[in-house]
This record gives C-alpha cells, structure tokens and sequence, in this order.
C-alpha cells in the first residue's frame, strides 16, 4: 500500500478547515492526526461532513486520536481510528460507509426549524397548507392501491399445485449379428463388426489306439475326444462311464474311458477320451466333429460337452495290423487333443476382457508338418496298437466382448421409443452362438442385450409449460409430452380449491414421479 498522507488538526480547528485541506489532495490515503492537547470535531455531523469531502476525492481516511467521542462517532460511520501513526501504518485500514448520514440529534443547536426556512426556500412547504379532504383522499388512494398490489400478489405467489406422474417403464430387447474380423482395428457400430485377435500355439502330444485286424470280429468302438465345459463355479468330478450322446437322428451313445476333474469356474474345460457303447459298435459310431452334445445323468445341467474332431476307429471288422483308417482315425484324434492343448495355452494370452472362439480352434495347412507326425507302426504292419507323436501350431480367434457391448448398446439406444430414457445400470449382454466362421479370418456370432427403459420429464421445462393452465389444457399437454403408463392420467391438486387454472408462477408448481419398474 502506498505511504498515507498526514493532516494534522489543530485544537479548536472547524470543520470546514479540514475540509479545505483535503481539497488539495485526490486518491489517497489520508490520516487526520488530532491534536495531543485538547481537540476538535466532536460531532458526529463533523466527522459526516469530512467523510463525505473524501468520498468526492476518493480518498481512504482514517483517524489517530485518544478522544473517546471521536472514536465511538468513526466507529459508527466504519473510520478506523488508530492510536499512534506506526499503528496506521501496521493495521489494515476500513473502507468507510457508502452512505454517510446522521441523525437530527446530532443537527447544530442554531439550526433553523422548517417553518422558518418557508419564506425563503421555494422547496419547503407547511404541511398544514394542505387541506384536510385533500389529505384523506390522498390516503385512501394509497390504501386502495396497496390492498390491490397485495390482492395481486396473493393471486399470483398463493396458490399452489402437486402433479403426481406414473411414468412408464418398460424392458427392451434386441439380438444381433456382430462380425469379428482380425483385419478391423475400430468398432464399426453401423455395419456390426469388431475387430478380433488370431491367436498361435505350438503344442505336442501323444496317443495310442488299438489297431484294427485282418479277421472278422465283432464290430469295434468309435472312440474320440470330447471336451467337459464348466456352467458352474465349483469344481466337477466326471467319472468313468459318464454317458454323451449325438442330438440329431438316432442318438450314438458314448462312454468316457477314463476319469477327469473339471476346475472350478465357468467356462473351464477338460478333455476326456470317449468310445462307443456296445448299441452304437461298429461304423455308427463314427461321427463327425460338434454332433457329440449332450450329457446324459446327473450332469447335463451341470456342464456341456462338445467334440472338436471327429470320432473314428468304429468299424464292423477289427484288424491287428495298422490300416489306412488306423492312421486317419489316430491322427484326428491327437489333432482334437492339440486343439485342446492349444486352448488352454492361449488362455494365457487372453486379456481379461477376451475369449476364444471355440469355434475357430483349428490346425492350419501351414501348422501341420510331415515332420512333426510320427505314427510307432506303419500301415500293414501287425501290431495290437497304434501310436502317434505329433507337434502343431492352432490357431484360433479371440474377441473382445467391450467391443460387442457396444455395438448391442448403440443398438438399443437407436429402437429406444423418444419419450423413454435407457436406464445404463440395468443393461445386460449376452453372447450366443457362432453362426458362420471364414476360415480363420472373420467369425460371426448372435449376441443380445436388454435394459430398462422408463419414462423421462425435465421438471423445470414441464413446470414453465403448465404454469397459469387450466387443468384441461394440463392434462392434455402432459400427455402429449410425457410417457405415462398405460391408462394412467395426471393426478393434479390444486389449492386453494377451486382455482381455475394452475399457479402463474413455475415454482409453486410441484411435480411428483413414480417410475414403475
């Protein structure tokens, strides 16, 4: 702040002296300093008049004085008063009143009275000039109109009403198509499709089967892999002998040969190899790769069973020498248990937002090498079993089911009927089946969704739209604007009873909604 500058008042010293010395200053900080012997300015009309004189020169004043008079007069009219110079100079100074005024007890004892001033100031008149009629109609007028502006205001701000809306809710649904292709890096919302991940793994196995003979026997088994899917989240025993079977046609029974544990989790699979059962011997047994689908006992709501290759090996006639078929059959069998290997490999490159497309788990021309497949026996040659060491590169496709969500959300929110809000929190997503898979390179599946759907009202607008109608035009105008449910109508109280139409002012209009879900 800049330096203050001193006015020193001398004792007896009036107020239009000081007056006259702040004259010569404009726009800054002045500080009357009183005399230490005596002093001046006792009246509080004084310290009015020196305020205004710095008001008209924008200047900040304070004071540094002992006179308690003084003191309590700065004190009411917002001065600060200091008690020396340097306590000025340390303290934060008060901005003073706007509006400095006084009262009549505080008026010089010479003062004149009104009615002396009459003769001379054109301004001044003696209220016993008016005449007495005159003044009662006067008043009267100004009774009438403060009873209307009070009737006026009472019409508007008094009355009051409360609408109570049940706003209509509803669950909307929809499925559809979504493409997922490697070659894609955005979603694509229009066209439905997301992009996707080609997943590798190279992995190696081993399996052994019985060869089939030369002699005529009894018909041999299909025998096979199928993988176990958890549906739930506990751990599940298959034990041996677990009953699968085909859906379409006649069914082909099959067994498992061997016991397995399914981790706990949904979604979590084993392999487990299967053969035909003694009603479905022989060539029947071979079927081909996704027709083997359904348990049959105690856990077919439990889990879900698939087979990814092929079910070879059941013929009419036994060999005990290695065939062709042997060979075939053998090799099918190590690729559906790679594939399976596979998989729970490329688990671990999953993101945790992606899955595999089981659908699209597959041994590419390029991943399968002549000299990855070695079979213990060739063809002719005798032997009671066959084995084959075999190493190949799967691949399959991953997609990402954020992606998805977006396309069946968007979906939604483009059927969702204009009067109704969709509820975000309440959509659900669902991923179904695989309908067409391109070689490996797109894969199309159903996916679906649904979310709430409830009626929406901006209150401030529909307060503003219904203010000063009648409740006819209320009604209708509620209606045509506002999703109700169905054969519901506006409840509208108004009060005080009576009223004809609704309050003029929004306010005093309160809107109650009830959303039925």
């Amino acid at each position: 702040m800049s330096r203050p500058e001193y006015v020193q008042i001398a004792a007896k010293e009036d107020v239009n002296s000081v007056r006259d010395r702040l004259s010569f200053i404009r726009g800054k900080r002045v500080l009357l300093i009183w005399p230490e012997d005596g002093t001046t300015l006792t009246r509080k009309l004084d310290l009015v008049l020196v305020q205004r004189e710095a008001k008209r020169r924008a200047i900040q004043l304070a004071l540094v004085t002992h006179d308690a008079e003084v003191i309590k007069n700065a004190h009411d009219l917002s001065i600060s008063v200091f008690e020396t110079i340097g306590a000025s100079e340390r303290s934060r100074w008060k901005r003073g009143n706007s509006r400095m005024f006084t009262s009549r007890d505080d008026r010089p004892e010479d003062s004149p009275e009104h009615e002396e001033l009459i003769e001379v100031a054109s301004r001044v008149r003696n209220k016993r000039t008016t005449p007495r009629l005159q003044s009662l109609l006067l008043r009267l007028m100004i009774l009438g109109v403060l009873i209307l502006v009070m009737g006026v205001t009472g019409y508007v701000v008094l009355p009051s009403a409360t609408i109570t809306l049940q706003l209509s809710a509803d669950i909307l649904q929809i499925e559809t198509n979504i493409t997922a292709d490697p070659a894609v890096t955005n979603v694509d919302v229009e066209n439905r499709t997301i992009p996707a991940t080609i997943l590798k793994a190279t992995v190696q196995g081993s399996y052994s089967i019985p060869a089939s003979g030369i002699q005529d026997l009894s018909a041999s088994p299909a025998i096979g892999v199928i993988i176990f899917t958890n549906q739930t989240n506990e751990a599940i025993d298959i034990p041996i002998n677990t009953t699968v079977s085909t859906s379409t046609g006649t069914p082909i029974l099959f067994k498992t040969v061997a016991e397995a544990t399914l981790p706990a989790g949904a979604g979590q699979q084993v392999e487990v190899p299967i053969e035909a059962l003694q009603s479905s011997l022989g060539t029947i047994g071979n079927v081909e790769a996704g027709l083997i689908n359904t348990v049959i006992g105690s856990l077919e709501d439990r889990v879900t069973v698939r087979n990814l290759a092929p079910t070879t090996g059941g013929d009419n006639r036994s060999y005990t020498s290695v065939t062709a078929e042997d060979q075939e059959r053998l090799l099918n069998i190590v690729r559906g248990q790679l594939q399976a290997a596979a998989y729970t490999e490329m688990q671990q490159q999953l993101t945790d937002s992606q899955l595999i497309v089981i659908e699209t788990i597959r041994i590419p021309p390029a991943g399968e090498r002549q000299d990855w497949i070695t079979f213990s026996h060739n063809i002719g040659e005798a032997t009671d079993t066959l084995t084959l060491e075999m190493r190949a590169t799967v691949e399959a496709i991953a997609i990402d089911d954020r992606f998805a969500r977006q396309i069946v959300f968007a979906e939604l929110s483009a059927q969702k009927p204009e009067k109704l809000l969709l509820q975000t929190d309440s959509f659900q997503y669902a991923r179904g089946s695989v309908s067409a898979v391109v070689a490996v390179n797109q894969v199309t599946f159903s996916a679906s969704g649904q979310a709430l759907m409830v009626g929406q009202v901006n209150i401030p607008d529909l307060q503003a739209q219904l203010a000063g109608k009648t409740l006819e035009e209320a009604n209708l105008w509620i209606q045509r604007t506002v999703s109700l449910v169905s054969g519901s109508t506006p409840n509208i109280i108004i009060e005080p009873e009576g009223l004809p139409h609704l309050p003029l002012l929004p306010i005093r209009i309160v809107i109650q909604v009830i959303s039925l879900s």
